[in-house]
């Protein structure tokens, strides 16, 4: 895989307690869930994100359980997963000094959801 240096430095910020050779891998597995479920991304604000995946529980169960675990390395990231009305939809959000990071993980998961 390829990946692009400028956002994964992005998506790694020094407050992250995740260990540097682990980063690779997380991004590869927030790369995966972006490919399979993510049908639009959508920028609320500049510190909030939602992305709306593919209904279904196992992505629901995928988005969560990848949230949980970016949330005990980045605290700093609040995650709102959402199952209602037959969709399914996850919100980032992050205080204004980490907006670089939501920057990375948008253009991310906009270049993996269909045109």
């Amino acid at each position: 895989m390829t990946q692009n240096v400028a956002l994964d430095l992005g998506w790694a910020p020094s407050a992250c307690t995740l260990p540097t050779a682990e980063q690779p891998l997380r991004v590869a597995e927030f790369d995966a869930l972006f490919a399979d479920a993510v049908q639009t991304v959508v920028r609320l604000a500049p510190t909030r994100l939602r992305l709306e995946l593919v209904f279904g529980p196992e992505h629901a169960a995928r988005a969560a359980e990848l949230a949980a675990r970016e949330n005990g390395c980045c605290s700093f990231f609040t995650f709102t997963l959402t199952i209602a009305d037959g969709g399914l939809a996850l919100e980032v959000t992050v205080p204004a000094e980490h907006v670089e990071v939501l920057d990375a993980l948008a253009e991310r998961a906009g270049a993996a959801a269909p045109a």
